[in-house]
């Protein structure tokens, strides 16, 4: 068992005063047999009463509003987490009776989410990158993991030359970007060979062998493997997600993750910084803040959304 105490700061700064601010947070950490959640803090500027859901996803989500005038808007989420060691798959059963099951629920309701996924540029190329491997021959669980080297080792890890809103059709072409283009390419690759998974956004808590996403909320994908569930698959890293991956919130893409979105009234520049502070006890610091910049502008007609992952995401 590991014990992770995580400090996620979100601030907006305006460039005059807006009002009428509303905000959704995916900031809860999951609660389950691996992480358990000892406690969980979120501040905000003039300490607006917070209402929370279960979204469809099972995600908790809190929403808020601000109504005054206000220049800055910061959003601070303290979490004391407790993470324990999975058991992964043993990979005993028969391949040919695992890809039985993968093709009965994969159409149901439960998986359906899961399985859907929009042709793109590159789907001949991950076709033929499938059959080249002869990836149906294997066991799903061996497959997946040939899927996720092959993306750690083709795609570059380098930030600033995409963003949330870059589409998969650009990061394929780059071959390189940061967690979520890893995980959005990996995301596809899995689903067009008929496996369920799904995106999940949260914290990566760094040790000898997983480094990269450090300083900032992470992202990897989550398959479903036959007879044994969803396992976590972090292509940036080149791992299985263990008990140093924190999950925030799990869904089809960014969009139904993302941890901070929100619209306020009042035709402004904003600019928006992000820390995140991650360590293993509360005095010693296991990775030291980094933020992250961006200016944009938000219109409360537009309904535009604040992102708040990744704008240089590590």
């Amino acid at each position: 068992m590991a014990t992770f105490y995580i400090k996620h700061i979100t601030k907006y700064t305006y460039s005059s005063p807006v009002i009428d601010g509303a905000t959704l947070l995916r900031l809860h950490p999951i609660n389950d047999e691996y992480q358990k959640v000892e406690s969980h803090l979120i501040s905000v500027t003039n300490n607006p009463y917070i209402e929370s859901f279960i979204d469809f996803f099972n995600n908790r989500v809190g929403t808020f509003m601000v109504t005054e005038p206000h220049s800055e808007l910061s959003i601070i989420s303290e979490i004391e987490v407790h993470t324990t060691e999975r058991i992964f798959p043993d990979d005993s059963a028969d391949i040919t009776s695992q890809w039985k099951e993968l093709n009965r629920i994969k159409n149901t309701i439960e998986f359906l989410d899961y399985t859907k996924f929009k042709p793109f540029s590159g789907c001949e190329d991950i076709k033929n990158i499938i059959l080249d491997k002869m990836l149906k021959t294997k066991s799903p669980f061996k497959a997946v993991l040939e899927l996720c080297e092959y993306v750690h080792e083709n795609f570059e890890y380098k930030s600033g030359i995409t963003n949330v809103n870059t589409p998969i059709e650009e990061a394929w072409k780059l071959q390189a970007g940061v967690c979520q283009d890893f995980t959005n390419v990996l995301l596809k690759m899995i689903k067009m060979l008929g496996l369920p998974a799904r995106y999940v956004s949260g914290y990566i808590c760094p040790n000898n062998t997983i480094t990269r996403g450090a300083g900032a909320t992470h992202a990897w994908v989550e398959v479903y493997i036959p007879f044994y569930g969803w396992l976590g698959i972090d292509p940036t890293n080149n791992a299985i997600a263990n008990e140093n991956h924190v999950r925030i919130a799990v869904g089809r893409s960014y969009s139904d993750c993302s941890p901070v979105k929100g619209v306020y009234k009042g035709n402004v520049e904003a600019e928006m910084e992000v820390s995140v502070e991650v360590k293993t006890s509360q005095d010693t610091i296991v990775d030291t803040p980094v933020f992250n910049t961006s200016t944009t502008s938000n219109s409360y007609k537009r309904n535009l959304e604040v992102m708040q992952q990744g704008q240089q995401q590590q």
